[in-house]
């Protein structure tokens, strides 16, 4: 199984964990910053369609506290890394339909697991446990798979 995209914390990885990884992520490892980043501090928001964006925006807020459109709050998330990884368009990581795939970090994996399910919320089976996380994939009701990583 490839890594998670959202495993690149090389600050967290041992320096024999990064070699394993280079031909997934050629870029892990690389101790100076590209220079643009000076100017591009974080990702601001992210937007995608739905068929029902009100619905969808409060199964968001209900099931992972991000935003709360009904009253205004915007999610301040906990600082941690960010990867913007474009996938080839024939990977199979993620149903081909879907033009991109959420990952959350969380805490507590198995804990919220079991608060998804008691909501109904549906939930694949399938498990992967790497050396840098846990990891567990849910569907949004309109069907976008979201993965959920619990770093180590």
């Amino acid at each position: 199984m490839r890594p998670s995209a959202e495993a690149l914390d090389t600050t967290a990885m041992t320096r024999a964990t990064i070699p394993l990884l280079r031909p997934v992520f050629p870029y892990l490892g690389r101790t100076k910053p590209h220079t643009m980043s000076r100017h591009v501090t974080g990702i601001g928001g992210f937007f995608f369609r739905a068929n029902d964006h009100t619905a969808l925006a409060k199964w968001y807020n209900d099931h992972f506290g991000i935003n709360d459109q009904e009253h205004g709050w915007v999610w301040q998330q906990d600082a941690g890394p960010t990867v913007f990884s474009p996938f080839k368009r024939d990977s199979d990581y993620f149903d081909p339909k879907q033009q991109f795939m959420l990952n959350l970090r969380v805490q507590d994996l198995d804990g919220l697991l079991k608060k998804l399910e008691a909501s109904g919320v549906r939930i694949d089976p399938k498990r992967q446990d790497e050396d840098y996380g846990r990891f567990a994939w849910v569907y949004d009701p309109e069907g976008n798979k979201i993965e959920l990583w619990e770093p180590k």
